[in-house]
């Protein structure tokens, strides 16, 4: 049988996953940084709302570790949902959205290599490109700018920033639980 913190967390996701697909629906080429704060809010709400269940339904003494436990019982498969989702949202469902991003790095890419000043800053900066030529740091800037626009990466990266804000919204909302709401 599944905790219910867990449960609370797994519903988050699943909300948060129902609405980044019907914005994509609704429209494709969208910014996506509204679905990244909805995100955000729906991790902290996973955990705040995870950790008041908790403490209103626990049966024994609590210590701030105990509570802090709880809490990322809902972040941890809150996160775990939504970079599952994120891996096949950018591999199978929208994966225009990542070529579109690697034809907007390789066109800045290029006005920056035309500009001869700011091609000379560029092998300045590097000592790899100094002896290159145009089209040589063109193509090495475009296989590193593919490898970091892929489903994998952005999954791989989603996760370690959603895990580490996770524990830190734990922690947020355990301090803030044992000193105004649940005072111990």
């Amino acid at each position: 049988m599944m905790n219910n913190t867990v449960k609370i967390g797994i519903g988050f996701a699943l909300s948060w996953c129902i609405i980044k697909y019907a914005y994509f629906l609704y429209d494709p080429l969208a910014d996506i940084k509204p679905m990244v704060m909805i995100n955000i809010l729906f991790m902290l709400c996973s955990i705040a709302v995870g950790l008041y269940y908790y403490k209103r339904n626990k049966t024994g003494e609590s210590n701030a570790l105990l509570d802090i436990k709880n809490a990322m019982k809902a972040g941890f498969p809150y996160t775990l949902v939504v970079c599952v989702f994120l891996y096949f949202y950018y591999d199978k469902i929208n994966p225009e959205y990542n070529q579109r991003q690697l034809s907007d790095m390789k066109y800045e890419m290029k006005k920056v290599l035309d500009d001869p000043v700011k091609f000379e800053e560029l092998k300045k900066s590097n000592e790899g490109f100094e002896v290159k030529t145009k089209e040589e740091i063109f193509s090495e800037m475009s296989k590193s700018s593919e490898a970091f626009y892929s489903a994998r990466s952005i999954t791989t990266i989603s996760m370690l920033a959603m895990l580490i804000l996770s524990i830190l919204y734990s922690i947020l909302v355990t301090v803030v639980y044992r000193r105004i709401v649940f005072r111990d």
